[in-house]
């Protein structure tokens, strides 16, 4: 059926728990395992750029966002999954998960989702919405 699913992950003790759901797919569906984690860096205004220099903000991002990667990518292998782990930088990270998932050719994602609604889904958004919204692969949602 699906061959190879993206975990995308922020890091969280909510994308950690979601992952061991994503391996136990991968290995049931005997599937290879792409975990992602964007590094989110925004772009500052170009006054405040040129004043400062973001090469230490981006290499601590893509640090944090690399320590996400392995915890999951450390318990694949313990599980005996084939899985690979890859970051970036994004300012949009719905956009990095799309882009993760054709980049690797998968043909699923497998996202965790806060589950927030009403007011707090309205003020936060949903990063996860945006995937199901924009992606052309099947999606298939944690909570």
């Amino acid at each position: 059926m699906y061959q190879c699913i993206l975990f995308p992950t922020d890091g969280s003790d909510l994308s950690i728990k979601a992952a061991d759901s994503a391996i136990a797919l991968a290995k049931a569906l005997n599937a290879k395992l792409v975990v992602w984690a964007g590094a989110e860096v925004y772009a500052l205004p170009a006054v405040v750029q040129a004043s400062i220099d973001q090469t230490a903000l981006i290499a601590e991002a893509l640090n944090e966002a690399q320590i996400g990667v392995d915890a999951i990518t450390t318990r694949a292998a313990a599980a005996g999954i084939s899985c690979q782990g890859t970051t970036n930088v994004t300012d949009t990270p719905w956009k990095g998960i799309l882009q993760a998932a054709e980049d690797h050719a998968c043909d699923l994602i497998f996202i965790a989702s806060h589950g927030r609604r009403g007011m707090a889904a309205l003020l936060l958004g949903s990063q996860t919405q945006k995937v199901i919204t924009h992606s052309s692969v099947p999606v298939l949602v944690h909570r």
